[in-house]
């Protein structure tokens, strides 16, 4: 007769780099158009002023960011403080934020944007930087385990 097993409750198993990153990915597409859709919303329709508008959009959009990657991309990390990691987190997206305004201000300096794909090819340069950025101290310092 075989000994059964003891059924202990077990941790969510951390994925790995890629998993990781391509959930990432995914889930900063869906609150890109949480942002997007917000800010469209304010300044379009209700006709809010522009640094208003984008500075709900940016809210909106970086805690659905937290919340839902602290569930499904650093799931195996969701031990400690979590009002330290969400302070922690709220400073890498300031942080974030002024690296990716800034970059994408010098690139338009630098190579003297006139085009509108040159807006948008800095745009994602700038995009790209921040999202790699906020990965990297999210799964090194945040949600590390």
């Amino acid at each position: 007769m075989a000994v059964a097993e003891s059924a202990a409750p077990t941790e969510p198993k951390r994925l790995g780099v890629f998993n990781q990153l391509f959930r990432f990915i995914v889930i900063g597409g869906g609150c890109a158009v949480i942002d997007f859709g917000t800010y469209s919303l304010l300044l379009g329709v209700l006709g809010w002023p522009v640094w208003l508008s984008k500075s709900i959009s940016f809210i909106f959009g970086t805690t659905a960011s937290y919340l839902i990657n602290r569930k499904f991309t650093f799931s195996g990390a969701n031990t400690g403080n979590t009002k330290a990691k969400a302070g922690a987190f709220a400073l890498l997206y300031t942080i974030t934020f002024f690296v990716n305004m800034g970059s994408n201000q010098v690139l338009c300096v630098v190579f003297d944007a006139q085009e509108p794909w040159q807006f948008t090819l800095f745009w994602v340069i700038a995009q790209g930087l921040g999202t790699l950025i906020n990965f990297i101290m999210l799964r090194v310092l945040i949600f590390r385990d």
